[in-house]
């Protein structure tokens, strides 16, 4: 099957569309990462991963650009890295895993500039990788039905290291992508379901339901897709894959809703903010979910619960 993410801009590439209608609202960010903090916990200590990752090769330096992480078991891979000069401990981590025929840079297309400049201002740091020379026809093992784990061994490294070495929140761990992308976020979010804190996927979903690692942790979910013209190759059905996954989350008791953009199989533009967001609002045991009773008025209003 193939799998691709085209630009919702018929006129602007990927880096240059990304200051356009995101920007607009990635102010929001500065004073959103309280919003929704705590909301649905328990009082005194927050929910915790029991068993986040730890490093298992040397960790680079999280400058910005193109860094090589090294798992002890898999070949070194090479990732894209946004981080501040000079972070600051508790920020979160973003993965974003790009689509089919796109390259890491896609993060910027897809979140915005001003919104990653704002997680990284707030000591998070967003990383998005390479795929494998090897993956097969398309971009991440998973997507290719492999049962290779080194996408999933390269994001516990990513993890790992941005705990250790910015000193990055366990709970806040986050995971999104597009089309290849986004069927790869719901893949890990499922394969590391122990930590994982909250994701939004971009036209991605399942084709059938995937095993939890921890059915016990009921991370959030933000579905994005471009409705019943969200079609790839006149087969790959993105609104129905999208479906699939959400009746599984709802069925297992995690938060979900979705936004259906009707635009079809393109990452919409301005909806970066709104995700990251949702990511505030969502660190990791953050049940019931602040959205649960009403999304905000500031999302789109193709999203309903």
């Amino acid at each position: 099957m193939a799998l691709a993410c085209t630009p919702a801009s018929e006129d602007d590439g990927g880096d240059d569309a990304a200051d356009g209608e995101s920007s607009e609202t990635a102010a929001d960010d500065e004073t959103s990462s309280d919003e929704g903090e705590g909301e649905g916990e328990d009082e005194g200590e927050a929910p915790t991963p029991a068993e986040p990752p730890t490093p298992t090769g040397t960790c680079p330096s999280f400058t910005d650009g193109y860094q090589d992480f090294e798992h002890a078991d898999i070949e070194p891979r090479s990732a894209r890295v946004w981080a501040g000069d000079a972070p600051t401990p508790g920020g979160m981590v973003v993965l974003y895993w790009h689509g089919y025929g796109s390259a890491p840079e896609e993060a910027v297309y897809s979140l915005s500039q001003p919104v990653i400049d704002a997680i990284t201002a707030q000591g998070g740091v967003v990383v998005a990788p390479t795929s494998a020379p090897d993956s097969g026809e398309f971009p991440w093992f998973a997507v290719n039905a492999s049962d290779r784990e080194d996408d999933m061994l390269l994001g516990d490294e990513i993890v790992a290291c941005a705990i250790e070495e910015l000193g990055v929140d366990p709970r806040r761990v986050h995971v999104t992508g597009m089309s290849a992308g986004g069927l790869q976020t719901a893949a890990f979010a499922m394969a590391r379901s122990r930590y994982v804190a909250s994701v939004a996927s971009y036209s991605g979903g399942v084709f059938s339901p995937l095993e939890f690692e921890d059915p016990s942790n009921l991370f959030s979910a933000m579905i994005i897709h471009g409705g019943e013209t969200d079609v790839f190759g006149g087969f790959v059905n993105f609104d129905d894959l999208s479906k699939i996954w959400f009746d599984q989350l709802v069925a297992n008791g995690n938060f979900a809703f979705m936004c259906d953009h009707g635009g079809g199989h393109v990452i919409p533009q301005g909806y970066g903010v709104d995700v990251v967001n949702f990511f505030f609002a969502h660190p990791f045991g953050t049940v019931p979910s602040p959205y649960a009773e009403g999304l905000p008025s500031e999302l789109p209003s193709d999203c309903a619960l």
